[in-house]
């Protein structure tokens, strides 16, 4: 490696598989997090085998999820969708009445052209209860993208913010002075207080953060962004259909997950949201960021917020020994390898490539243009960003780079593990708790846990044993 350190951004594209799970696997923690809401995945048995497997370990918790599965007279359209549908969705409001129900389109209902977004109305129409259509399917570029798809068509659903375009109207009066001389006592008193509302709006706009948190860390980075005297209005999802929040050309609104550009569109072009484009709050140094970022649009001077992130690395001192100058290599799943990588950087380990399904560099131009200053301050040069790898090249590299640990999609793990290659689930980052300052620490946990293992083997004398027999094996 030369000695000049590269600082511009090396973006490749492979043109491989896309090798991720299907975006219907979102269900597993929305349904969690949208506590009034039910889904049913309108597919084929395959899809029903996909749910079962990858969300089995959940049916002690009776979830709010269906499937309605597709049979040949659907397919050659010899059967009624619409009567097939409404007889689901009646017995979903009988036996679990929710505030919402959603569906989620797959592969299938596209190839055979399932009018899903015209029945929808009709049979809202019919039942009073609203129906949502997500078409969250396999043609998307990575599991989590099945989210991204739910909270785009959430936002339509968001009530306007009627109150703020009053308020406006009444502050854009030029003379309110005559106007109130016109209006009996009690209009000048709602006059007053809207104009009052209006003034304080103007010093503290709504924030909205869009995104799909466990409430918990949702609590946690509200908390930190009222320690900076910044009230977070809402959530995008919130827990409840009915708590959705109230957007408008006055809102502002910020992303939580690299992997929401399709919301984050429809936030602003078609409720005319204005979007705060920040680094991912991931990472002490990403949550500080994020803060920072947001801040700095409203005015606000940040008060603590160096040594709060300070405190937090404090913490971390234990973990950093371990991953200090160890090796990292993301093959790319879950869209959320940028962020982890600029975290583990600043963590002092090497990352040799950055793969990535699918990369959107408008919403992501924060977060890289942070991922640049971070590699400048380590004194390292920036990692390659592939996107949509070719995992057979993929693994000559990793042969030839010999990493200490590979991220990498559940299928590869088990085929690198016999060549001798540490791995961990990115799946595991998908479910985990990674967002905000007190959680640093679980990441973490999750990257050092086969560095840890192999550490212990060593101690029992078995990891030289071990490798010979893999060798002789391969």
């Amino acid at each position: 490696m030369s000695n000049k350190i590269s600082e511009t951004l090396t973006f490749e594209c492979e043109t491989g598989n896309y090798h991720t799970f299907c975006p219907i696997s979102c269900v597993a923690w929305l349904y969690q997090k949208i506590e009034d809401s039910f889904f049913l995945v309108v597919g084929t048995k395959t899809c029903g085998y996909f749910l079962q497997n990858a969300l089995g370990v959940m049916i002690f918790a009776e979830p709010r999820y269906a499937m309605a599965e597709s049979e040949e007279g659907d397919i050659s359209a010899q059967l009624n969708d619409y009567e097939e549908l409404k007889r689901l969705c009646l017995q979903i409001k009988k036996d679990r009445n929710p505030s919402v129900i959603i569906w989620i389109g797959t592969c299938t209902t596209e190839i055979i052209k399932m009018d899903l977004e015209g029945m929808a109305p009709k049979l809202e129409n019919e039942l009073s209860i609203p129906i949502i259509v997500a078409r969250a399917n396999g043609l998307d570029y990575a599991s989590t993208q099945g989210e991204d798809t739910v909270l785009a068509a959430m936002a339509h659903r968001c009530p306007e913010q009627i109150l703020l375009i009053e308020r406006k109207k009444v502050i854009q009066d030029s003379n309110i002075q005559n106007l109130f001389s016109f209006l009996s006592l009690e209009k000048k008193e709602e006059t007053a207080n809207k104009s009052k509302n209006f003034e304080k709006l103007k010093k503290n706009p709504p924030l909205v953060l869009f995104g799909s948190l466990p409430s918990t860390v949702a609590s946690q980075l509200s908390s930190e962004s009222k320690r900076q005297s910044i009230q977070v209005s809402g959530w995008l999802p919130a827990q409840r259909y009915t708590d959705l929040p109230s957007l408008g050309d006055q809102v502002y609104v910020c992303g939580v997950n690299p992997f929401l550009s399709r919301t984050a569109t429809t936030l602003m072009r078609r409720r005319k949201c204005k979007l705060i484009g920040a680094p991912f709050p991931i990472g002490p140094d990403g949550t500080r960021a994020w803060i920072e970022k947001i801040c700095s649009v409203f005015g606000i001077k940040t008060e603590g917020l160096e040594k709060r992130e300070e405190q937090i690395w404090e913490n971390l001192k234990d973990y950093l020994d371990l991953v200090r100058g160890k090796s990292v290599f993301f093959m790319g799943d879950n869209l959320l390898e940028i962020s982890l990588a600029r975290f583990l950087i600043r963590c002092g380990m090497i990352v040799y490539e950055i793969g990535i399904p699918y990369l959107d560099k408008r919403y992501q131009a924060a977060e890289l243009l942070f991922s640049q200053n971070t590699c400048k301050n380590m004194s390292i040069p920036m990692p390659r960003i592939v996107e949509k790898p070719d995992n057979y090249n993929q693994i000559q590299r990793m042969r030839e780079l010999k990493p200490d640990l590979a991220i990498t999609g559940m299928a590869h793990a088990n085929p690198l593990e016999a060549r001798g290659i540490n791995t961990k689930w990115s799946v595991e980052f998908t479910f985990a708790q990674i967002h905000g300052f007190t959680n640093a620490r679980d990441v973490l946990e999750l990257v050092t846990r086969p560095l840890r293992r192999n550490n212990n083997l060593e101690n029992l004398g078995w990891s030289n044993l071990t490798k010979k027999e893999t060798k002789n094996k391969i």
